[in-house]
């Protein structure tokens, strides 16, 4: 799991729920950071910051599902932006910020189960 965030407490909330949740967390604190941690290793999901400095999440999006490295990816969007206005991305989720253990667990069922089911068919 990768969690692409420059705010440094929000990061530390949300791999402390992840980590709790038994997932192996790896933070980078910008896009361009992200992107090389995501590039050098694709992780199975990426929750990302739309509003991060020098290369924003909509770039970081674009970059992941583009490259045959990471186009795979679950890619989840992490903003206090109103949902309306992150309709054109093509991520899997949305997790609104502020956000609760419960939605990063609600979050993980997701993805395990799309994970699973994909493999039933």
């Amino acid at each position: 799991m990768l969690v692409i965030e420059d705010d440094p407490d929000v990061s530390a909330l949300l791999k402390r729920h992840l980590t709790g949740l038994g997932c192996h967390v790896t933070v980078a604190e910008s896009g361009e950071a992200g992107l090389d941690r995501a590039f050098a290793d694709p992780p199975d999901m990426v929750i990302i910051d739309v509003l991060l400095p020098g290369i924003d999440g909509r770039e970081v999006i674009r970059r992941l599902r583009a490259d045959e490295r990471t186009k795979k990816c679950h890619l989840v969007v992490s903003s206090v932006l109103d949902p309306e206005d992150l309709v054109e991305l093509a991520t899997d989720a949305l997790l609104a910020k502020p956000f609760r253990q419960s939605s990063v667990a609600r979050l993980l069922d997701t993805y395990r189960y799309r994970s699973s089911a994909s493999q039933e068919e």
